[in-house]
C-alpha cells in the first residue's frame, strides 16, 4: 500500500497545471506588479540555479553550496518564483491559491524526499539534517563538504526549464496585460 504523503506527492504536477490556469485567468497585471514580480522571480531563478549548480541526484548527498544552509534550496527558489508570480499577477486570490498549493505539495515533498534520502545515505543524512534546516535557510553555513558549483551540473538537472517556464509565465501575464488594457 502506498503511504497517503506519497499519493498526495505524485499529484504536485498534475494539480499544479490547472491551478496555473486559474491563476493566469485571475491575474490583473500592471506595469508596476510585473517589475517587482519579475525581480522577486529572479531571486527565486539564482538560488535554483545555485542550487542546481551543486546536486547530483542519486549519485551524493548534496551539501555543499546552498545545501550547507537548506536541505531544500530548489524549493525555496520555486516559493521565491511563485511569490514573483503573485506579485506580478497583482491578485490576492492567486497569491492564496499558490500559498495553498505550495503549503501542501512542498511540506509533504519534503518530507518524503528527507525519508527517501534518510534510507539511502544514512547516519551521512541523520548528521546533516541536524546540521541544517528543512527549509528556511541558516545564515551560517554548516560547511558539511567542499563542493564547488558546476555549470554543467546545472545543465545535466536541466536547471534551464525553470528559467524558460518563468520567463514563459512571465511574458503570458504581459499580453494579458496588454490585452486586458
Amino acid at each position: 500500500m502506498i503511504p497517503a504523503a506519497d499519493r498526495w506527492v505524485r499529484w504536485r504536477v498534475p494539480v499544479g497545471y490547472p491551478i496555473a490556469a486559474v491563476c493566469f485567468y485571475l491575474a490583473r497585471p500592471s506595469v508596476r506588479s510585473m517589475i517587482v514580480g519579475g525581480a522577486v522571480a529572479l531571486f527565486g531563478l539564482a538560488v535554483r540555479a545555485a542550487a542546481a549548480g551543486y546536486l547530483h541526484k542519486d549519485l551524493k548527498l548534496a551539501t555543499s553550496g546552498p545545501y550547507g544552509r537548506t536541505r531544500n534550496p530548489l524549493y525555496f527558489g520555486s516559493v521565491f518564483l511563485a511569490i514573483g508570480f503573485a506579485i506580478a499577477s497583482r491578485s490576492w486570490i492567486v497569491a492564496a491559491l499558490l500559498c495553498a498549493y505550495f503549503s501542501l505539495f512542498y511540506t509533504l515533498t519534503m518530507r518524503r524526499e528527507g525519508q527517501t534520502l534518510g534510507a539511502r545515505h544514512g547516519e551521512a543524512y541523520a548528521d546533516y539534517a541536524a546540521r541544517v534546516p528543512l527549509f528556511f535557510p541558516s545564515l551560517r553555513s554548516a560547511n558539511l563538504s567542499d563542493g564547488k558549483f558546476s555549470w554543467s551540473q546545472y545543465l545535466r538537472n536541466r536547471e534551464y526549464r525553470a528559467a524558460m517556464g518563468a520567463a514563459g509565465a512571465m511574458a503570458l501575464l504581459w499580453l494579458l496585460m496588454r490585452w486586458r488594457g
